[in-house]
C-alpha cells in the first residue's frame, strides 16, 4: 500500500537506514521522530525540516552547510550522527537521550535553584565558548534547545540555525518562518543585522539564565513586536529586584551579558561564565535600572511588515528631532507579519497611500482585495492589519493633527472616519479621483489638491465649500503637507511652461505666493526639519526654520532607493514626533530596467518601447526572463510582458491588465493578478511560461488559483518594512538607486 501521510512517506524514504518508531514532538522548524539506527543498532532522534523550509533551501545547500557542525565534539554539545536528504526530506540525526529541556523544567519548577542554575549556565557557556572557538555560532539558545541529562546541561541543535540561514540564502521570508525565538533573541538579531557574533549567544544565554532565576525571561509582551521593541528599547530589571538571593556578582553579570551593544557585552562566552563565579565581580553603568528607577531617553520604534503581493519594501524609523551628535547612532529594526490574505495590492492610482499618525504608532494604508478597495489600520501593539469600516474605494488618506481622524476620498467625496470607530462622513464634494493628496491643519482646516488640475483648495474640516487658494496659473502643485500655525503649507512645485523637474516650495495659504526650497518631489515637516524625496530616489534630511520658512544646513541623505509612482509621487510619510515611513522602490522608472547583480550588461533596453514608467518586475530563477507591467492607455492596469534577456524578444503575458507576477521555483509558472471584467473572474492566475496565447486561459476555469495556492504565492511576495533612525546632524552615506 502506498504512503499516505507525511510520516509513512518518511518511513519509505528512509527505511534502508532507519526505522521510524514514532513522531516526538514539533518545534519551528522541523518535527522530531523517534528512530531506530539499523546500522549502528542504536535509538536515535531525527529531525525533518519543515516541507515549506526544505523547498526554499535545497537539499545540496543544506547538506554543506550542516557539515560544519558535524565536527563540533564536546561534552555539553549533543553530537550530530548524520544528516541528508531522502525523497524531498531535509533531516539531521542525534542521538536519542531521556532527558528534560530546560523549558520542559521551567514549566513544572517555575524556577530553578540559584546554585543549580549558575551551574548550568556555566556548562553552556563552556559548549558555546568550544564552539565559538571553532567558528560556530549556535543563533538560537532558548529553553527549549537545552537538555538535562543525567543532572548535566547539553545543548541541541547547535549549528542548525546556522545552516539553515546560510543555505536560504537571504530567503527565509519565503517560508513563513523564522530563526531565533523573540524572548531570547539578542538586539542585532532583532534587528535583522547581517554580521553576527559570539556575543549574540552570550546574550540569549543571560536571557535563559534570567529565566531560570527570576521565573520569566528579560522582556515580556503579548505579541512578538511587543517583546522585539522591548529588547530594542528598554532595560531589564535586574534579577535581584525579582530575586533577592542572587548573588550582587551574578546580578551584574547578567545585566553586562544583556547590554544592548554587543561591544558592551562579555568578549567570550568564557568572560561570562567566569564573572559568574567571581564574587568580586561587578559593573558600574551596566544599564540595568536599580528597582523602581525609570529609563530615561528611550526611543520608540514602530515597525511592520506586509506580505501583500504588489506591497513593496517601507522603511520606519526616527529621522529628525531625535538624538544629538553625540547620542549612539541608533539601530535598524526589522521584523515580520502577515497582511490579511484577501489584500492584493496597495493602491497607487491617485497619491500617496500610505500614512502615518502623528505619533507614529499606526500605519494606514489602502488595501485592495478582488472587490475594491478600502482603508487598513496597523498599529504597532497588535499582529494583524484590520480594515477600518466604511472606507470603501478609499484613497490618499491623511490624518487629523491629533491623529482622532482620517480623511480620504472616496467615490467623488471627501471625508473623515473616527479611528476610535464610527460612520465616514463626508466633508465636500470633490470629484471622483481627484483628489492627489492632502493635509490637515490644525485650525482644522484640510488643504488638498486637484488631480490633473494641480490646484490647491482648502475646506473646513467640518465641512463645507472648497476655496481655492489663489496660486499663480503658471504653476502646478502636488502633495500638500500643512505646517504648524496653518498658515504656510510645503508643496511639490512645477511651472507649465517647461518639463523641469519638481521641485518644493512653502505657498502661503492667504495670498497663493510660493518660495521655492529646491529640486525634489515630496516635502514633509516635523520637529524642526523637512524630509525630502530627491528624483534619484533618495529621501534627504534638512533642517528648517518656521518663521523664516528657509532650509539651513547641510541637507544628509538617509534613505535611497526610495519608490517612485508616476514619475514624480514617492510614497513616504513622516509623523510629527519624527518617525519616517517609507517604500523601497519596484522598478526603476524610464524604458530602461536594472537588473541587480547580474554582472555586465544589466541594464536592459526595452526594444521598441519608451514607456516612462515600468513596474512590478520578476525575474526568473534562471535569470532568463523578466515579466513586468507596461502602462496601457485609458486602462487602470497595464498588462504584463515577458522580456527574453538572451534574444532580446518582449512578449505579451496578459490581455485586458494583470499587476504582481510571481515565478514558481522552477521557473516554469508565473502567477499574477488580473483584475477581472465581464469575461474573467478577478483573481490571481497561473499560466506556464511556454504557453503560445496569452488568452487561452478562458473564463478563470483552467488557471484560477484557490484560495490556498494564492497564499502559496502570496507567500512569496513578502515585504519589509523597516526601522531607520538616523540622527539629522551625522552625515550619511551616498545614494544610490535600484530596482527590487
Amino acid at each position: 500500500m502506498s504512503a499516505t501521510t507525511p510520516t509513512d512517506q518518511l518511513r519509505v524514504a528512509l527505511a534502508d537506514r532507519y526505522r521510524i518508531e514514532r513522531e516526538l514532538g514539533m518545534g519551528g522548524m522541523a518535527t522530531v521522530y523517534l528512530a531506530h539506527d539499523q546500522r549502528h543498532d542504536r535509538k536515535v532522534a531525527i529531525k525533518v525540516l519543515k516541507p515549506e523550509l526544505a523547498a526554499v533551501l535545497g537539499a545540496e545547500r543544506f547538506v554543506v552547510e550542516i557539515k560544519t557542525t558535524a565536527s563540533l565534539q564536546h561534552p555539553h554539545i549533543l553530537p550530530l550522527f548524520d544528516s541528508g536528504s531522502a525523497d524531498g526530506f531535509l533531516f539531521y540525526v542525534m542521538p536519542y537521550i531521556q532527558g528534560e529541556t530546560i523549558r520542559e523544567k521551567l514549566n513544572r519548577e517555575t524556577q530553578f535553584g540559584v546554585d543549580e542554575a549558575l551551574r548550568i549556565a556555566r556548562e553552556i557557556a563552556d559548549a558555546l565558548d568550544y564552539a565559538h572557538r571553532h567558528g560556530v555560532i549556535h543563533r538560537d539558545i532558548k529553553p527549549e534547545n537545552l537538555l538535562l541529562h543525567d543532572g548535566r546541561a547539553m545543548v541541541m541543535d547547535f549549528g542548525i540555525a546556522l545552516a539553515v540561514s546560510a543555505a536560504a540564502g537571504g530567503r527565509m521570508t519565503e517560508t513563513g518562518l523564522s530563526l531565533g525565538t523573540p524572548h531570547y533573541m539578542s538586539p542585532e538579531q532583532a534587528t535583522v543585522e547581517k554580521e553576527i557574533t559570539g556575543r549574540t549567544d552570550v546574550y540569549s544565554l543571560a536571557s535563559v539564565l534570567y529565566e531560570m532565576l527570576t521565573g520569566e525571561p528579560p522582556h515580556m509582551g503579548n505579541s512578538a513586536q511587543q517583546i522585539i521593541m522591548k529588547i530594542i528599547t528598554e532595560t531589564p530589571q535586574p534579577v535581584t529586584a525579582l530575586r533577592k538571593s542572587v548573588p550582587p556578582n551574578v546580578a551584574a553579570a547578567v545585566a553586562k551579558a544583556l547590554e544592548k551593544l554587543p561591544a558592551d557585552r562579555f568578549e567570550s562566552a568564557k568572560a561570562f561564565s567566569d564573572a559568574l563565579q567571581n564574587p568580586a565581580f561587578a559593573t558600574a553603568g551596566t544599564g540595568v535600572l536599580a528597582a523602581g528607577a525609570t529609563a530615561r531617553g528611550r526611543r520608540t520604534l514602530a515597525t511592520w511588515t506586509f506580505a501583500a503581493v504588489s506591497l513593496a519594501t517601507l522603511a520606519i524609523g526616527y529621522v529628525v528631532g531625535r538624538g544629538t551628535a553625540s547620542a549612539p547612532e541608533p539601530r535598524m529594526v526589522q521584523f515580520l507579519v502577515e497582511a490579511p490574505d484577501s489584500i492584493l495590492a496597495v493602491n497607487r492610482c491617485c497619491g500617496p497611500a500610505q500614512v502615518l499618525s502623528p505619533d507614529g504608532s499606526t500605519l494606514v494604508y489602502v488595501g485592495m482585495r478582488p472587490d475594491g478597495g478600502s482603508l487598513y489600520r496597523r498599529s504597532l501593539d497588535r499582529l494583524t492589519s484590520e480594515r477600518i469600516p466604511g472606507t470603501d474605494n478609499a484613497t490618499v488618506p491623511f490624518f487629523s493633527p491629533n491623529g482622532q481622524w482620517v480623511a480620504f476620498e472616496a467615490d467623488g467625496q471627501l471625508k473623515k472616519v473616527s479611528m476610535s470607530g464610527g460612520p465616514a462622513l463626508p466633508i465636500a464634494a470633490v470629484g471622483l479621483g481627484e483628489v492627489s493628496g492632502g493635509g490637515w491643519g490644525d485650525d482644522d482646516v484640510i488643504v488638498y489638491t486637484q488631480r490633473g488640475k494641480y490646484k490647491l483648495l482648502r475646506v473646513p474640516a467640518a465641512g463645507g465649500k472648497p476655496i481655492p487658494v489663489p496660486t499663480p496659473d503658471s504653476v502646478q502643485l502636488l502633495y500638500p503637507f500643512v505646517l504648524p500655525g496653518a498658515k504656510h503649507a510645503l508643496v511639490s512645485v512645477r511651472r507649465t511652461s517647461s518639463a523641469e523637474e519638481w521641485r518644493i516650495g512653502v505657498v502661503d495659504l492667504g495670498s497663493g505666493a510660493i518660495e521655492q526650497l529646491g529640486s525634489a518631489t515630496r516635502v514633509q515637516y516635523a520637529n524642526g526639519s523637512i524630509v525630502y524625496a530627491a528624483m534619484d530616489n533618495t529621501l534627504l534630511a534638512q533642517r528648517f526654520d518656521l518663521r523664516s520658512r528657509k532650509t539651513t544646513g547641510q541637507a544628509i541623505p538617509i534613505a535611497t532607493g526610495v519608490s517612485m509612482s508616476g514619475n514624480v509621487m514617492h510614497e513616504f510619510s513622516l509623523s510629527t514626533n519624527g518617525l519616517l515611513e517609507y517604500e523601497l522602490g519596484r522598478g526603476d522608472a524610464g524604458e530602461q530596467l536594472r537588473v541587480i547583480g547580474a554582472g555586465a550588461g544589466n541594464t536592459i533596453s526595452l526594444p521598441g518601447r519608451r514607456e516612462t514608467n515600468l513596474e512590478d518586475p520578476a525575474i526568473s530563477p534562471d535569470g532568463r526572463h523578466i515579466v513586468l507591467r507596461l502602462p496601457a492607455v485609458n486602462a487602470d492596469f497595464g498588462d504584463l510582458w515577458i522580456i527574453d534577456r538572451q534574444n532580446g524578444t518582449l512578449n505579451r503575458l496578459t490581455v485586458g491588465g494583470g499587476a504582481a507576477p510571481s515565478w514558481s521555483r522552477d521557473g516554469r509558472f508565473i502567477a499574477y493578478y488580473a483584475p477581472g471584467d465581464s469575461t474573467v473572474k478577478a483573481g490571481i492566475y497561473v499560466r506556464p511560461l511556454d504557453q503560445p496565447d496569452a488568452s487561452s486561459c478562458g473564463r478563470g476555469t483552467t488557471c484560477f488559483l484557490d484560495r490556498g495556492s494564492r497564499t502559496a504565492a502570496r507567500s512569496r511576495s513578502t515585504r519589509t518594512i523597516r526601522s531607520i533612525p538616523i540622527p539629522p546632524s551625522r552625515p550619511g552615506a551616498g545614494a544610490s538607486t535600484s530596482a527590487e
